[in-house]
């Protein structure tokens, strides 16, 4: 039984601005894409809800998975800086407020049901997982762009009549 693999990669247009989170899934022979985005973000959130997000798509399969993020901020997060955060109350090392709290409890809660292995890889270093995870993600932000276009002219257009 081999393990399940994902790759994940988020993306921002303007930090924060229009966002996007973009998650490959490859489990046996089978791949899943998974992408969304949101209107006013940042690229670190993007980041978090991609992996969230994955972790979530194949939580009821009994086999361990293996995140690949080209994101520093999410493995190094989720392995080193989060128990010490809990720790403190949901303060940094400088006792400021650690952003994006919302997000990296949900990580955690959803990493503790399920056996997570965490890999760096370098981003755009051509590894096609990666790759394709960034172009779901900027598909993401190309989706939300639409939607505030169609939004947007939809109030022009009822401000008119």
């Amino acid at each position: 039984m081999d393990d399940i693999q994902i790759y994940t990669d988020g993306a921002c247009s303007g930090n924060p601005g229009p966002g996007g989170w973009g998650a490959v899934i490859k489990e046996n022979d089978e791949t899943r894409e998974l992408f969304g985005g949101e209107d006013h973000t940042t690229n670190n959130r993007m980041e978090m809800l991609a992996t969230i997000k994955a972790i979530e798509a194949v939580l009821k399969s009994k086999k361990a998975v293996h995140i690949h993020t080209d994101s520093t901020y999410v493995k190094d997060g989720i392995t080193s800086w989060v128990k010490n955060w809990q720790k403190n109350n949901w303060k940094t090392a400088s006792n400021k407020p650690v952003k994006n709290q919302d997000l990296w409890q949900e990580l955690v809660a959803i990493c503790d049901k399920k056996d997570v292995t965490w890999h760096w890889i370098k981003g755009h270093a051509g590894h096609p997982g990666n790759e394709r995870a960034d172009l779901l993600a900027r598909n993401g932000i190309m989706k939300q762009m639409m939607k505030a276009a169609i939004e947007d002219t939809a109030k022009k257009n009822q401000a008119i009549s």
